[in-house]
């Protein structure tokens, strides 16, 4: 088994285990449960009961584990988690081998790990769409956030609006290395004329953690909407994402 994946695995040559009597499991005394069965029982009611206020960060990533790593305390592996990466933020936003790196997380754990942070994402855009993205600025950063400041590849998506400026659609249009993507603007104009876009809005992060726009970055958005304007297409702002901020072309007065 890899480390931390505390899943059973059967052939047919094993040899068979013997019969387990469940009334004499159910009846056997406290003291014979391991010790983290107990710390998980008060966990589940503190958050039942308090919310998730009442517990610290690397509690809920606890329980984010309980179901992954069913037979093992889960409290090292969180405070591992957390002390790696800095954040729950980086955790989710990590990539699963990244996240195997760390004692006690395996195969099973990231999966949960990266469901978790693919289920925080898909909320934040359902709560995007269909609605006038100019007027609800705050929840398309707190989307292009989530979904692209702990990336460790900087990455281009692009939001694609209609002529009342509603969300039609979000595509990660390239993948490129710690601190370059490339950018092509026809292609980026050519998707804008096949979804009936008439405005875009460009974001993209810098893996740095440093949100502040490079000479490049404000060439190619120049270069894009120059290519675009033609067309009807118009450019509503460029957004870089970094662990410590965002930065906006528009907003610098850079475009």
């Amino acid at each position: 088994m890899s480390g931390g994946d505390e899943r059973l695995f059967f052939s047919e040559g094993a040899p068979s285990a013997p019969e387990i009597d469940l009334a004499k499991v159910e009846a056997a005394p406290s003291s014979s449960r391991k010790h983290f069965e107990g710390h998980r029982d008060r966990l589940r009611q503190r958050f039942e009961e308090a919310g998730a206020d009442a517990l610290a960060d690397y509690e809920l990533l606890e329980m984010l584990l309980f179901r992954s790593i069913p037979r093992a305390d889960t409290k090292a592996p969180a405070k591992a988690l957390l002390e790696r990466f800095g954040s729950i933020g980086e955790v989710l936003g990590a990539p699963a081998s990244r996240l195997r790196e760390v004692k006690g997380i395996g195969h099973a754990a990231a999966l949960d790990i990266r469901l978790a942070a693919a289920l925080t994402q898909r909320m934040l855009k359902n709560e995007l769409r269909g609605k006038q993205v100019l007027s609800s600025w705050s929840k398309v950063l707190e989307y292009c956030r989530a979904t692209m400041a702990f990336e460790d590849r900087e990455q281009l998506r692009i939001l694609f609006l209609d002529k009342k400026n509603a969300l039609i659609r979000d595509e990660r249009q390239q993948t490129g290395t710690v601190d370059h993507t490339p950018v092509y603007p026809r292609e980026v104009v050519r998707r804008a004329l096949e979804l009936s876009a008439t405005a875009i809005i460009l974001v993209h992060n810098h893996p740095s953690g440093d949100p502040t726009p490079s000479r490049a970055d404000i060439e190619m958005t120049k270069t894009l909407i120059e290519t675009a304007k033609p067309l009807g297409i118009a450019i509503h702002d460029h957004i870089i994402i970094g662990k410590d901020g965002h930065a906006s072309l528009k907003g610098m007065q850079l475009i």
